[in-house]
């Protein structure tokens, strides 16, 4: 399989999931990804609570690249940042 095809469209598939208000009802802001690298020296976006890979519709974001997977991680972490200020100014 061609890799760079398919980090095109795990890349295309954050990009949408943001640009479509990102995560269904149950993601809570609370969520923290991180990026591990694995045996094979591709890079995965997981839940740092339960090191389960990131599932974005149908696509696992697993064999990335370095910069993939730093870009991914940052902006899923930034949306959750946003949506916990949101959530505290509202309690205020």
């Amino acid at each position: 399989m061609n890799t760079n095809g398919k980090h095109r469209r795990q890349a295309l598939s954050v990009e949408r999931w943001e640009n479509e208000g990102g995560a269904c009802v149950t993601d809570t802001p609370d969520n923290q990804y991180g990026r591990r690298i694995e045996r094979d020296r591709s890079w995965t976006i997981y839940h740092v609570f339960t090191g389960v890979p990131v599932r974005i519709g149908d696509c696992t974001l697993i064999d990335l690249s370095i910069s993939e997977a730093t870009d991914g991680m940052l902006s899923l972490n930034r949306r959750n940042a946003t949506l916990r200020q949101e959530r505290s100014r509202c309690q205020s």
